[in-house]
């Protein structure tokens, strides 16, 4: 494993959980950092932009007091997703409120900056930046990124299209540095997979939808426990990028999720879909095709416990335990 000192036994679990647009707050956070996985949102979430030094004053506060009562089993460390892209005007205001707050990991997504990457390295923070093919791979690397996310085929949001083994298997051929796997990652079995085919840590996010901490819509929540791969569309149509989206919530938009058109991809948009008469992610629903896995909702750190118990119990019918 090539895990950087922060997260060398620091975790209960391999996992990271990945920041979801809205639907990751505080309160996710916290709960999954004291879980024992790294928590993590995006700052864009933080709305107006003067509440990002608010929601890491109280996450960096609350986790600071858990570590204290609880010396033995401390909450991991926590992240902050950064969308470098031109398109985000933000992006300075926050970043600068990561370096005041010293945040510990930074995930950069949507375009590497080196001046990015210099900031948080300036007071000890690491990057990881998301990718989805061995180009973009080579360009965070060059710029400085710490480490790798993959964000293969079937994983919720902004998604690749390739298969997490040629991924991990190109990827690995020439960074040996930390790398973390994404995509239909919903229980601890595979968990262990992700590390069995090369990665470092697994990347989940569409599960935690279906917890009392998302700030998601209930029926968001209860579209995530009926649902299956087959229920998953993939589209560039509502910001410009390919993603996952969930059917249902196309078809409550009055779309007809079987043919929608292409979008021009130099008009990405982000955050409210202003050229539709409907806001990504309120109404479009992000979702991975792992939620074959996910049975009902429930608190954070049951669902953590799940993943912890399933990954034991995979790794030692592997053994022949």
């Amino acid at each position: 494993m090539s895990l950087p000192v922060l997260l060398k036994n620091a975790l209960r679990l391999p996992a990271v959980a990945s920041p979801m647009f809205i639907v990751s707050n505080p309160d996710l956070v916290i709960a999954q950092c004291k879980a024992g996985i790294v928590g993590s949102f995006p700052a864009l979430n933080a709305r107006p932009a003067d509440q990002l030094d608010v929601w890491l004053a109280r996450i960096t506060e609350e986790l600071d007091r858990y570590n204290q009562a609880h010396p033995d089993t401390p909450a991991a460390p926590f992240a902050v997703n950064q969308i470098v892209h031109k398109s985000n005007q933000r992006l300075d205001h926050d970043v600068e409120a990561c370096i005041r707050h010293k945040v510990p990991i930074v995930i950069t997504s949507l375009g590497a900056r080196k001046d990015v990457n210099d900031a948080i390295h300036g007071y000890g923070g690491i990057v990881f930046h998301d990718v989805i093919n061995q180009r973009f791979a080579h360009k965070a690397v060059e710029k400085g990124a710490d480490g790798l996310i993959l964000v293969a085929t079937g994983a919720g949001g902004h998604a690749g299209r390739q298969s997490p083994f040629a991924l991990v298997q190109e990827t690995r051929a020439w960074f040996d540095g930390p790398i973390l796997l994404s995509g239909a990652i919903a229980s601890g079995a595979a968990i262990l997979a992700t590390q069995a085919m090369g990665a470092d840590l697994a990347y989940i996010g569409s599960a935690f939808i279906a917890t009392r901490e998302a700030n998601a819509l209930d029926a968001y929540k209860q579209c995530i426990v009926d649902a299956s791969a087959e229920d998953i569309v993939y589209t560039n149509y509502f910001t410009g990028v390919h993603g996952n989206y969930l059917k249902p919530s196309i078809l409550n938009a009055g779309m007809d999720p079987d043919h929608l058109p292409e979008a021009d991809p130099s008009k990405m948009d982000f955050g409210t879909s202003s050229n539709l008469h409907v806001k990504v992610w309120k109404d479009i629903w992000g979702c991975g095709q792992g939620i074959g896995a996910v049975k009902e909702v429930v608190d954070t750190a049951e669902l953590i416990a799940r993943f912890q118990h399933e990954y034991t119990a995979a790794r030692a019918a592997l053994c022949g335990n």
